[in-house]
């Protein structure tokens, strides 16, 4: 296990689906938030859930809810920021933090392990995921000692693109293969839910 606090990012309005709450949309038998839980919980010394609204949308999954402290939905970076806080705050003896979406089910087993590693060896600040050509930027591994200048960026320069602040440190990008899936599919609109099942059903079969 990588010594790493892991935060799963749920703070966002789900426009593009009606509003719904993404990681309660089940997929495989059960809701995404649940598929996160157990790939990334054994990666991590303790999870936590950014999340904004009602809090008891999660008390199935007991997690700490930690919401957004700037206002106004100002996107990953404000959840990447409250996950921050939080773990100075109950665990100051934890250096890093890996957050995640909360709308990608099949994060790698390894992901924790790799962005740790790739991070060690590059002497870089923020590891970052990526996979077919495409960065994901909110699935990172963040030092907590990066949450003052975070704060200063969003607060008083009102940056909102996570790209934008991880520019600004040393960083190494962790290629991940994507074949025979993306491990950082992500249900973002409804079509995709039958392209998670399709993905969760391969799994499953895998395992029986």
């Amino acid at each position: 296990m990588t010594r790493c606090f892991g935060l799963i990012l749920a703070g966002g309005q789900a426009r593009r689906m009606g509003g719904v709450a993404k990681p309660l949309i089940e997929v495989g038998g059960a809701p995404i938030l649940e598929h996160v839980v157990r790939r990334l919980a054994p990666q991590c010394l303790r999870l936590a859930l950014n999340a904004n609204g009602d809090p008891a949308r999660y008390a199935a999954f007991h997690l700490p809810i930690v919401p957004d402290e700037v206002e106004g939905f100002a996107g990953p970076l404000a959840g990447v920021l409250a996950g921050l806080d939080h773990v100075a705050a109950n665990f100051p003896d934890v250096p890093l933090m890996l957050s995640v979406p909360a709308d990608t089910p099949f994060v790698p087993l390894d992901l924790a392990a790799r962005l740790a590693s790739a991070r060690a060896a590059a002497k870089a600040e923020i590891a970052v995921a990526k996979s077919a050509d495409r960065v994901h930027h909110a699935v990172a591994l963040w030092p907590v000692a990066l949450r003052e200048p975070l704060r200063h960026a969003l607060v008083k320069e009102d940056l909102r693109k996570v790209s934008g602040f991880i520019e600004r440190y040393a960083n190494t990008l962790v290629d991940w293969p994507v074949e025979p899936y993306d491990p950082f599919f992500n249900v973002n609109r409804p079509e995709d839910i039958e392209q998670a099942e399709r993905i969760a059903a391969a799994l499953e079969s895998q395992r029986s």
